[in-house]
């Protein structure tokens, strides 16, 4: 078993940490890493060469392989080689590139990437032998799946194309503090609904769609907003999120007792964002909102999620936004294969 980065602290791994598991084997490809695939604190995973449309979603359970509970569930094969649509509302399982071999004490947890859940795509990770989605745990050795269920547009996916990240960490990190978070529902546009039956959303072509074609503008009234349900939204803080430079953040739902709606898939802040050192001073938080049972009526400020902060195990080489971003210094915000509003 290959050894973990010395260092008797339990924390976030920074991206130098990363790269020394990549340069150990202890992190994997069949292809060379992209040069941008280390974050400030997580790793991008890419999609491999083959996805299966399943009939349902699956935990593999002890004792259980991915491929083997494939077989029960899989319904048709797609070549990700030569690109692939994922239609809204079916569920797929897709090889991803990166395998792992992780040390001890190590462990590791994914979410979606900020532009994946800007668009309603909900992606889970799956591993061999795994009681739960997302997380990985200490020492586990072998490859890595993904779970992807478009749920308000269709998307068109290939090899390569990233959709969901992965944190790694030694030990169990202490949260340090945990910051409510609420929504900005002020005046003119502060929001957007995704509309229904839109096109194709192409995963991997920055500012490549007509927002107006798949989002209609909000204005709310008097710092009201009625959510419907079933509908997805994007919405923004009204805070300004800072993830000081030695933390990394990640958004969580509030109970459900204060409200029938979630804020959505995609959680993770790395460190640096929202910091002045970063120059991302005024950033906000984006928040995919959707409604569930019941219409709901939402108000300025309200409350609707979390920042759970923990700590990394060194200050990272590089801080969110040093190798450019398209999130940095945002304010209301679609995801990055929509040009800007106007």
């Amino acid at each position: 078993m290959i050894d973990a980065p010395s260092s008797s602290s339990s924390g976030i791994l920074p991206c130098q940490s990363i790269d020394d598991l990549i340069a150990s084997g202890a992190i994997t490809s069949a292809k060379p890493f992209d040069l941008d695939q280390v974050q400030p604190a997580s790793l991008d995973l890419r999609l491999g060469a083959r996805a299966w449309r399943v009939r349902a979603s699956f935990l593999p359970g002890l004792g259980r392989t991915v491929p083997q509970r494939l077989e029960d569930v899989a319904m048709h094969e797609l070549d990700l080689t030569k690109g692939a649509v994922l239609e809204r509302g079916c569920v797929y399982i897709a090889e991803l590139q990166e395998a792992l071999a992780l040390p001890k004490g190590i462990s590791a947890r994914a979410n979606p990437k900020s532009s994946t859940g800007r668009v309603d795509v909900f992606v889970r990770l799956l591993t061999n032998n795994s009681v739960a989605f997302d997380d990985v745990s200490e020492g586990y050795v072998g490859p890595t799946y993904i779970e992807i269920a478009p749920q308000t547009f269709s998307i068109l996916v290939r090899t390569n194309t990233r959709l969901n990240q992965l944190r790694l960490k030694r030990g169990d990190p202490p949260k340090l503090s945990i910051r409510s978070v609420g929504v900005d529902l002020s005046d003119g546009i502060a929001g957007f609904r995704a509309r229904r039956h839109a096109g194709v959303v192409d995963m991997d072509h920055v500012d490549g769609h007509d927002p107006k074609d798949f989002w209609e503008p909000l204005v709310p009234r008097r710092g009201e907003l009625l959510l419907d349900p079933g509908e997805f939204y994007i919405l923004a803080s009204k805070e300004a999120v800072e993830i000081p430079v030695m933390e990394a953040a990640e958004m969580t739902p509030i109970d459900p007792s204060v409200g029938e709606f979630r804020v959505h898939y995609a959680g993770f802040f790395d460190p640096g964002f929202g910091t002045e050192e970063a120059g991302g001073v005024g950033s906000r938080g984006v928040l995919e909102v959707r409604s569930h049972e019941t219409p709901f009526l939402l108000e300025d400020g309200q409350t609707v999620a979390r920042l759970v902060y923990e700590p990394l195990t060194a200050r990272p080489s590089r801080l969110y936004g040093d190798q450019g971003s398209h999130y940095q210094r945002q304010g209301l915000k679609l995801s990055k294969h929509f040009r800007i509003w106007s």
